[in-house]
């Protein structure tokens, strides 16, 4: 028997593999007791065997020597994917990592399902890139490349947004509009779609490059890189005046794929420099520990729970830094962190209108908005999506398995194709 054709979301945070059986879709476990794989991958100073998911982020929190590496989707397109670099005790490149993931990946399901497989049906946002289609359409081509070195033989790929569309529309039979929101880690899509007896027909999609990550960062930059010297004052080396800290390195701190690329002496000596002229030592120091000590994940992973406490409303949500500086907190209420977001926020709320414009037709025939993604989670994408569908009601998907669910149904339909 021909094994079916394998669906694989290669999400930004969070991956899956799933399947049709029988008519039903039977999500694989990549790891025990799990739908999704963390999209993160570990390899070791020593050489040995790269580590993914789970395996990763426990040999990083107990502190094993080698480079940790997560959000590598949001390289796909740029020079970066393929620029060799000492990583992990030699030199390899991104797209080295991405195979040797994806190879992974197969390895498992195929365990999983007891079959081998050949061919992936791939989700990919509806834009890598938003404002380069050549960025974009480079990507989708560094993708499919990674895939063919893997071990699969074919590879298509399928907007995230109509695949959940696929998986969340149309079960209850309702002839409606509908409205796809998918925030995921480092993109946010929208579809508008026409549900009916007959399945779901897509009016049109839109996409931006922003997503969880980008939330990170900018709750990361308002929030916790002040206390390691973002906004404070450097003496000049000649002359009266000060001047201010620069923002870039800050900023690759807080960027999930930068942070690895910090670990280098040429950063040391940068960090050195600006304490030796800082106004304000002592942040800047807490920096320089950071850099030296291979901290700036720890950062990162604080600065996401801290989001998800706050998001949830919980009393005395905080940035916990205790892991980089001893009872080193921050303060961070829903209020501070939607503040830190609102310029993000009239990106997606422009970006649902632009899918509205694009489908022609007006917010108030979209009878419900459907939330997808594990960055959907957060209230505020609720609250935006509502002020511009006042109409619609609100329905909750299984955020982290429908883009992988509606990718399995959609392999039916290349199966089908002569």
């Amino acid at each position: 028997m021909t094994a079916p054709t394998l669906a694989v979301d290669f999400g930004t945070s969070n991956s899956a593999a799933a399947i049709m059986v029988d008519g039903k879709v039977r999500r694989l476990q990549l790891e025990a007791g799990a739908d999704t794989l963390p999209t993160a991958v570990f390899l070791p100073s020593d050489g040995g065997p790269m580590l993914i998911g789970r395996q990763a982020e426990t040999a990083l929190t107990e502190g094993d020597a080698g480079r940790y590496m997560r959000a590598l989707k949001s390289v796909l397109g740029t020079p970066l994917f393929h620029e060799s670099r000492m990583i992990g005790g030699r030199r390899r490149a991104i797209s080295d990592i991405v195979t040797a993931l994806l190879a992974q990946l197969k390895l498992r399901a195929e365990l999983a399902a007891d079959a081998r497989f050949s061919h992936v049906l791939s989700g990919r946002p509806v834009h890598f890139h938003s404002s380069d289609a050549g960025r974009d359409a480079q990507a989708e081509a560094d993708l499919r490349s990674c895939y063919l070195a893997a071990g699969f033989e074919s590879v298509a790929f399928m907007a995230e947004p109509e695949a959940a569309a696929l998986a969340t529309s149309g079960t209850d039979g309702l002839s409606e509009l509908r409205m796809i929101v998918d925030i995921g880690g480092g993109t946010s899509d929208f579809s508008v779609v026409r549900t009916g007896p007959h399945g779901v027909e897509v009016v049109a999609s839109h996409g931006i490059r922003l997503g969880g990550t980008d939330f990170d960062q900018a709750i990361s930059m308002a929030h916790a890189m002040p206390a390691f010297g973002l906004g404070g004052q450097l003496r000049r080396t000649f002359g009266d005046g000060l001047l201010p800290v620069p923002r870039a390195l800050f900023s690759d701190l807080a960027t999930w794929a930068m942070i690895p690329f910090l670990y280098t002496r040429e950063t040391e000596r940068a960090v050195a420099d600006l304490v030796r002229h800082a106004v304000q030592p002592l942040p800047l120091q807490r920096l320089g520990a950071v850099i030296e000590h291979r901290l700036g994940h720890d950062l990162a992973f604080a600065v996401e729970r801290g989001k998800i406490a706050a998001n949830a409303a919980k009393a005395g949500a905080c940035i916990d830094l205790g892991g980089i500086e001893r009872g080193l907190t921050v303060p961070l209420s829903a209020g501070l962190m939607n503040a830190a977001l609102a310029p993000m926020c009239v990106t997606l709320r422009t970006a649902m209108y632009e899918t509205l414009f694009h489908a022609k037709v007006p917010a108030g025939s979209i009878s419900a908005i459907v939330l997808v993604g594990g960055s959907s989670m957060m209230s505020l994408i609720e609250a935006e999506a509502r002020s511009v569908c006042l109409a619609a009601r609100v329905i909750w998907s299984e955020a982290f398995t429908a883009v992988v669910d509606g990718l399995a149904l959609a392999t039916t339909r290349l199966s089908d194709k002569p």
